[in-house]
């Protein structure tokens, strides 16, 4: 036999269930168990409506904790980058000359031109393309009017914007610069802009150093794990 006590409860969590209430809305107003809420509540029929609004809630709530718990899985992950980030910049340390000498190489054994005599670097990102700019300058002792620029870049995006930027950045007179190539833009296509000052190369005519670079490149490839 329930007490009088638990009879208003009772009462109470049953009014509260026929208004369309959750047994998680009804256990915030009523101190018993869910399962209590549970089978006094068994026999109450909710309406379409009642039905459709405690689903709703159920899934905002479903859908707010994924978005919570992506959140928090974003910022362990950005969190993990940055200290794997910084602990390999302490691994590196001071980097020598010899250092950027070896380390130009192998850039230009990955992104430089290998046809004969077109000594070339193309790359979109700014710190890759200041490195070997001055790479170039530092030990190949590439005369500054040797130096040509040139741009690739999407019609949708701002060329004249997009010379001056990479100008400034490897100090190469626009004057130096060869021609654009503006390909075609898919405006059907979703393409988030990665690269809003395109693809930017860099060109010195000459086979004699082109060969030499070809030679370092062979020089540290051959020797190496030898």
């Amino acid at each position: 036999m329930e007490y009088a006590g638990k009879l208003e409860e009772k009462y109470k969590a049953i009014t509260l269930r026929k208004k369309g209430y959750s047994y998680s809305e009804i256990l915030k107003q009523i101190d018993v168990s869910k399962d209590t809420i549970s089978r006094w509540c068994r026999d109450v029929k909710l309406t379409k409506a009642q039905k459709l609004r405690l689903y709703q809630k159920k899934y905002s709530g479903g859908l707010r904790g994924c978005i919570i718990g992506a959140k928090k899985k974003q910022k362990e992950r950005e969190d993990l980058t940055r200290k794997l980030t910084e602990k390999g910049k302490k691994e590196i340390g001071n980097v020598s000359k010899r250092d950027r000498f070896i380390t130009g190489i192998a850039m230009y054994y990955g992104e430089g031109s290998k046809t004969d005599g077109d000594v070339s670097f193309t790359n979109s990102d700014p710190r890759a393309i200041k490195f070997m700019v001055n790479w170039l300058r530092e030990f190949c002792k590439v005369p500054e009017e040797k130096l040509r620029g040139s741009l690739y870049i999407h019609d949708n995006l701002d060329k004249i914007k997009a010379e001056k930027y990479w100008a400034k950045l490897t100090e190469i007179p626009l004057k130096q610069f060869t021609k654009a190539y503006i390909a075609p833009n898919n405006p059907h296509r979703l393409r988030k802009v990665k690269h809003p000052y395109g693809v930017f190369r860099i060109t010195i005519s000459s086979t004699d150093l082109h060969r030499k670079i070809m030679g370092w490149i062979s020089g540290v490839i051959n020797n190496s794990y030898v």
